[in-house]
């Protein structure tokens, strides 16, 4: 969320800048600075009521002390419809607080300067790429094929058991699974991650302190019994761990890794495109999170971008690094870099990861700060990274790695599986 004192200052700046978005704001902030007008203005009558009413009530009771009954009870009258016109400004200020946080949570983050301007993710901007792509004997197959042929992968079970978008993963596919799971918290962790296990159901507050809500209400599966959430990335638990928090700079920074299955709704994906791995209601995923000064956070996202290359290097896919443009960025971000893994057998790009700064837009949802070191309170940097998730990556082994004979294990995950072939 946007913070209002930024909104004032900068209001023709962030104007300008969520233009790259395609999101008119000119409208909207004029809203939002007239009812922040109404918000002060009332909380100004409150404040004067209120401490009027504390006067009068201090000297009716000098009054009944000194014998001077008939005025203390004039004056009681005077400080029932202070208190009254107390509770009526109370509740003004209440809806009017509510109708102007409502307000600022449809308002997106402000990208970058470096954010390309567009439409889709047709206007993205490629800005790093590595790894040759393999030519594949004749009659290679795409993922599902390779799934069905050596039965490490069962759509068809998963569909049955749950519905589509579920898949069962079985014996050497099973341990695949598994074996990238611990490759990366390890890679993670000797990064300098600190890995948790969290929930993976948050309540509303968690949804709304990091953006998801009501951004991605639609995506998300709601238990509404229990009103609550499956996540649909660690990033959500893993960062409202920290909400409502005030921190010291000398903790700073703190960097967490967290594996957890996401559950997305996708609705309305349907085609060749979504088929296999390409995209799943539930899988599996490890999270990077950052809490940084905000003088530290621009080199922090450009860290977690090296620290995701080295694990795609050890793994030896072919990558590329996408900037998004304004079009293609996630509603809290700033500022997001995408990792796409080409699949060989599909020819096409696969999305395996995005690392993003959010600055202060998430800390100020969460009201996560810090002390700084003259003792001022700060909002913090919040920033999140796949690293990686895990069925494109998957995709892109079996494709990529596949021969006339089976499916070569890439030689890093060769200790964590302990096989070398499919």
């Amino acid at each position: 969320m946007l913070h209002l004192a930024d909104i004032r200052e900068n209001k023709d700046e962030y104007i300008k800048a969520l233009t790259k978005r395609n999101f008119d704001a000119s409208s909207i902030f004029d809203q939002v600075i007239s009812l922040d007008d109404k918000r002060r203005s009332t909380q100004t009558s409150l404040d004067n009521t209120l401490a009027e009413s504390n006067k009068l009530s201090k000297e009716i009771g000098m009054m009944f002390k000194n014998g001077e009954a008939h005025k203390a009870n004039i004056l009681k009258e005077r400080t029932v419809k202070l208190k009254e016109d107390s509770k009526d400004l109370q509740d003004a200020l209440a809806t009017t607080i509510a109708e102007l946080d409502q307000l600022l949570y449809t308002i997106p983050n402000i990208p970058q300067d470096s954010v390309p301007a567009g439409k889709s993710e047709d206007d993205n901007e490629e800005v790093f790429r590595k790894g040759a792509i393999p030519t594949l004997d004749e009659g290679s197959l795409p993922h599902w094929e390779l799934a069905k042929k050596y039965d490490i992968i069962d759509f068809e079970l998963g569909n049955k058991i749950t519905g589509a978008g579920f898949p069962v993963y079985k014996g050497k596919g099973a341990r695949l699974q598994r074996a990238l799971i611990n490759y990366f918290l390890d890679k993670n962790t000797a990064a300098g991650y600190m890995e948790y296990q969290v929930p993976h159901l948050v309540n509303e507050a968690s949804g709304f302190g990091t953006g998801q809500l009501p951004d991605k209400e639609g995506q998300m599966y709601h238990a509404g019994i229990d009103d609550l959430y499956l996540i649909p990335t660690a990033e959500v638990p893993v960062t409202n761990m920290y909400r409502d928090s005030l921190l010291e700079e000398k903790d700073l920074p703190i960097t967490c890794t967290a594996y957890t299955p996401c559950f997305r709704r996708e609705a309305g994906s349907y085609g060749a495109h979504v088929r296999g791995l390409n995209r799943l209601h539930q899988f599996d995923k490890v999270e990077i999170v950052r809490l940084e000064k905000s003088e530290n956070s621009d080199a922090a996202l450009d860290g977690m971008v090296e620290h995701v290359k080295s694990i795609l290097d050890e793994l030896k896919l072919p990558y590329r690094i996408l900037r998004l443009c304004g079009g293609d960025l996630g509603f809290t971000s700033t500022l997001t870099y995408d990792f796409e893994v080409f699949s060989t057998a599909q020819d096409r790009w696969l999305e395996i990861s995005s690392v993003s700064n959010f600055k202060t837009f998430q800390a100020n949802r969460l009201k996560l700060r810090y002390r700084d070191a003259d003792g001022n309170k700060q909002l913090a940097h919040t920033l999140n990274g796949s690293a990686l998730a895990l069925p494109r990556v998957l995709a892109g082994i079996l494709e990529n790695y596949q021969t006339l004979t089976g499916i070569e294990i890439p030689e890093v995950l060769i200790p964590y599986c302990g096989f070398e072939r499919i």
